[in-house]
């Protein structure tokens, strides 16, 4: 059973998805969940099934105080990194929650300070909060329904299948066809393209 952190502050659970992405922008959600918040399969979005995820998503935004999304396109990865644009995405849906958190609960060992709201970094948080467990869920789910909208523009990369991560059809297709703008044109994608070369032509 995951649980809250806090049992007097206002607590909001953040969450990102395709950090680790080839294509695509990365996601990020903030939740705020009341105190008896309670589902039995809430789980950290990585060990659910994507029917779980979609069902769990529908009960939290019902049940949820409030909760935000937002994305960092790829151009902004690429101009800031990836890192500092995961943190960015967080602040951005930060700054959409209509309740005012006291707390923040960061999936992962950094962030960069929101505001003066004090925030706690929980490696495998969303396996052990329910906040962040949901906000992984939110970030993860948003982010699939997007890359599968994508990946019909551009199906020789399997997006929808792959979601943007560095899978052998992937990376096939971007030695194949090259990127396209949707791909992170900074170190990633060069650095996959090299290796992969390497690997296949022996170069």
């Amino acid at each position: 059973m995951l649980i809250s952190y806090s049992k007097k502050n206002v607590e909001a659970g953040c969450d990102e998805a395709g950090r680790g992405c080839l294509a695509g922008p990365v996601f990020a959600a903030a939740v705020v969940l009341p105190r008896n918040f309670y589902h039995a399969k809430l789980n950290d979005s990585k060990q659910l099934s994507e029917k779980s995820r979609l069902k769990l998503r529908t009960y939290i935004e019902k049940h949820a105080l409030s909760y935000c999304v937002k994305a960092v396109d790829e151009k902004e990865i690429d101009r800031i990194n990836i890192l500092n644009a995961s943190f960015q995405a967080m602040h951005l849906a930060i700054a959409g929650l209509s309740v005012a958190p006291e707390l923040l609960l960061i999936d992962g060992n950094r962030f960069n300070t929101y505001h003066s709201i004090p925030h706690h970094c929980i490696i495998k948080g969303d396996s052990k909060y329910a906040s962040i467990a949901a906000a992984s869920i939110l970030a993860k789910t948003y982010r699939d329904d997007y890359m599968k909208s994508l990946g019909e523009k551009f199906p020789q990369y399997g997006w929808a299948q792959n979601k943007g991560y560095a899978t052998l059809a992937h990376r096939v297709a971007l030695l194949q066809e090259g990127p396209t703008e949707h791909h992170r044109k900074s170190f990633t994608v060069h650095n996959q393209l090299s290796l992969f070369k390497k690997k296949t032509t022996g170069k």
